[in-house]
């Protein structure tokens, strides 16, 4: 008789039917999903894992268990520097340029050390970080260990999923087989792999920002802060309220921090023009929605960091490191 596969279990959980069928705990699906990186799951197995887990949606318990079971099988440098901020940028930028970046490297410029970490190219039609961090004269790491080099010489690096896990990008790439989206692209965006005790998130779609908030909790995150971003990116809209949810030290609340500019829905630039990023940091372009975008989005991240105490002292703190940066030279351009 032919023994039963050990990662049969958890897909027969999931695949029991509308009454049998359950969501996984946090501990079954770390067990799972090391098995998963461990590579000793059979293709049909993985794809129909991935499915049932994409058609109910992932819990928070099983979030956090994805988070356990990939960090458990991560392989980090083991000189790296204390990081000060974890930035996920998984979802590129279609309508405007990714300001973000250069909310990033000012606060890089003004010392925290920030780690970013994406995946790239999943959809089409969408600008990229390592596209946008090229155009600025900003390296992007091919290594966790080159990673380490970057956040030394200029407190920020920018790695992208291969180079934190091949076994990862794997599975993201099955999504041109089976037609979804895997939970991994949920779940990248929490690793954290340098255990930034701040973490800065965004999501695309609303009901996904109580299971990441829910999510972090369970793994322990000291800090994070997750909000609705352009295009699903950590950048906020300045003509809009923006909702953040937060977790500081196992306590959850929310944020409501007011628009920056007049209510107006901005245009969609008919042009994603990478030049126009360093001509707004020299100054060579004055943009009123740029400005708002760089210093709004930074002044979460001080907020959320502890470097400011209310939403009002973070923007004064944010418009006070634009005015005063060095134009001429980008912060963690080679």
């Amino acid at each position: 008789m032919t023994s039963e596969h050990p990662f049969t279990q958890y897909v027969r959980i999931l695949g029991k039917g509308p009454n049998l069928s359950r969501a996984l705990t946090s501990e079954e699906t770390e067990d799972a999903v090391k098995l998963i990186m461990d590579g000793t799951v059979e293709p049909v197995q993985l794809g129909a894992f991935l499915c049932l887990l994409r058609v109910k949606t992932e819990s928070p318990e099983e979030v956090a268990g994805f988070v356990r079971g990939i960090r458990a099988g991560l392989t980090l440098p083991q000189d790296r520097p204390a990081v000060d901020l974890d930035w996920a940028s998984w979802a590129g930028k279609a309508r405007q340029l990714p300001w973000f970046l250069l909310s990033a490297l000012m606060l890089a410029g003004s010392g925290v050390k920030v780690f970013m970490h994406g995946s790239e190219g999943h959809t089409e039609g969408r600008l990229y970080t390592s596209e946008a961090l090229a155009a600025l004269g900003v390296p992007v790491a091919k290594s966790l260990d080159e990673a380490v080099v970057h956040l030394r010489a200029r407190n920020f690096a920018y790695v992208t999923l291969p180079a934190i896990s091949p076994r990862l990008q794997e599975i993201m790439d099955l999504r041109h087989v089976l037609g979804v989206r895997s939970p991994i692209h949920t779940v990248g965006r929490k690793l954290n792999p340098f255990d930034a005790p701040a973490q800065l998130l965004s999501v695309t779609h609303p009901p996904y920002l109580p299971v990441h908030q829910e999510a972090a909790r369970l793994v322990g995150q000291p800090h994070m802060a997750i909000f609705k971003g352009d295009g699903g990116e950590a950048e906020r809209r300045p003509q809009k309220p923006c909702q953040v949810w937060t977790l500081h030290d196992g306590v959850t609340g929310t944020e409501d921090w007011p628009a920056l500019l007049p209510e107006a829905r901005q245009a969609k630039d008919e042009v994603l023009d990478l030049s126009r990023l360093g001509a707004v940091w020299r100054g060579e372009e004055d943009d009123d929605y740029a400005r708002a975008t760089v210093t709004g989005t930074a002044a979460i991240a001080l907020k959320l960091m502890g470097r400011a105490a209310t939403i009002g002292e973070a923007q004064t703190q944010a418009d006070s490191l634009w005015e005063n940066r060095t134009r001429e030279a980008l912060p963690g351009a080679a």
